[in-house]
């Protein structure tokens, strides 16, 4: 009876391979027959005996390698069992657009959003709209007390009457050569002077009267009937999204990224909405007070409420390549020598698992941009690179033609 220690192992061995036990049967069954064929214990009849058993070994050993492999092609967790390989997933990295975005915080604005000012100075005799009102371009808002202004221009019309026919009278004589041309000619710079007083008076009548400036909605309204106004000061405000557009301030580390046309995501917050614009201009000046430079971006058309002033978020594109090769960057792991990720090297009789160094490029969301070390053919390790290490056998369990990855 064998050792106990020696059962155990066998008994060990029996359990972790499903093939040993046929192994172990067939091989004593050829020992007991050859044992049992003859009483001749001579040297030539042991050598016979023995040649016999090793041709049955080989026998079972090449059944037993046609069994494993013809398992192993149905079943890849009786292969992974039966060696110390790896089962790993793998794909191609393909040459693909790879882009990445940033996100900056702007604001809605409008050129039509203005504090319609007094151009001249007197009493707020009537306020004509009020406040959320919609006004057409040309349309009086606020009219001062012109009282003194409309008596001056009555008096410049009388005025001009009579220097009217004072000059119409010293024409005529200076066609009969009547009088001297120092009359005449007085006579007319008299008129001349009283027109151009009196349309300064006009104008003057015009400025006290505040008009919109174009058609929108009346936002603010400072002005009151009774208070005097002064040149400069804010009546009425008038706003109006016909001209509206995003702005932001973009830091100057981007100078250079964007550029007029380039597409934008905008993303409005308060209503949970994501639509696409372009940047309309960027501007050539640099902030001093905060190193920033101006961004505008068209306003998409919406339908949803849009005010000035409102926070946007914009998403914009800073860097993009036609033809980049890029991997998850979980995947890419680095050691003393640099970065690197595991392919697959199926020259041999077994796959290995391979080291391959690679220089790395910018990184968008979870894929990063390789620049160097892989050419796309590669077999890239993808599930079970964790328990990797360089040159051990793997079984490739399902590859894929790419993954697909383009940048965010």
């Amino acid at each position: 009876m064998a050792p106990y220690g020696t059962n155990l192992k066998t008994v060990n061995k029996t359990e972790n391979n499903p093939m040993k036990p046929l192994y172990i049967i067939m091989l004593t069954a050829a020992l007991a027959a050859s044992c049992t064929s003859g009483s001749d214990n001579s040297l030539e009849s042991k050598k016979k005996e023995l040649e016999t058993a090793q041709k049955e070994l080989a026998s079972i050993k090449e059944r037993i390698t046609v069994l494993e492999k013809e398992i192993s092609a149905e079943d890849p967790d009786f292969a992974r069992q039966q060696s110390n390989a790896i089962l790993v997933s793998t794909f191609k990295a393909e040459h693909k657009p790879f882009e990445h975005k940033v996100d900056v915080r702007g604001s809605v604005e409008s050129r039509r959003n203005i504090a319609v000012a007094a151009q001249s100075g007197g009493e707020i005799q009537r306020v004509h709209v009020r406040e959320g009102q919609q006004v057409s371009k040309g349309q009086v808002l606020v009219s001062l007390n012109a009282d003194i202004l409309r008596n001056s221009i009555a008096e410049l019309r009388t005025s001009l009457e009579l220097a009217n026919s004072v000059y119409e009278k010293q024409s005529k004589l200076w066609e009969q050569k009547i009088g001297t041309e120092l009359q005449y000619l007085q006579a007319k710079n008299n008129v001349e002077s009283l027109q151009r007083r009196l349309a300064t008076a006009q104008s003057q009548l015009d400025q006290t009267i505040i008009r919109a400036p174009f058609s929108g909605t009346v936002d603010q309204l400072p002005a009151r009937e009774g208070e005097m106004a002064s040149p400069g000061m804010p009546l009425v405000r008038v706003v109006s999204l016909e001209d509206a557009y995003i702005k932001a301030d973009v830091s100057e580390r981007f100078i250079g990224k964007f550029k007029a046309g380039d597409p934008v995501q905008v993303f409005f917050n308060s209503a949970n909405q994501r639509l696409e614009s372009t940047i309309s201009s960027v501007s050539q000046v640099i902030n001093p007070e905060n190193r920033t430079f101006l961004v505008e971006v068209r306003i998409p058309a919406v339908t949803f409420m849009v005010k000035p002033n409102q926070v946007v978020v914009l998403e914009m594109r800073d860097y993009i390549s036609e033809a980049a090769l890029a991997v998850p960057t979980r995947l890419i792991q680095r050691d003393e020598q640099g970065q690197f990720v595991y392919i697959v090297d199926e020259q041999g009789d077994k796959p290995l698992a391979r080291k391959v160094y690679i220089t790395t490029g910018i990184t968008s969301g979870t894929s990063t941009e390789v620049l160097d070390g892989l050419n796309g053919e590669e077999l890239i390790v993808d599930q079970g690179y964790r328990d990797l290490s360089d040159g051990i056998e793997v079984i490739v369990k399902d590859s894929v033609a790419s993954n697909g990855i383009a940048g965010k």
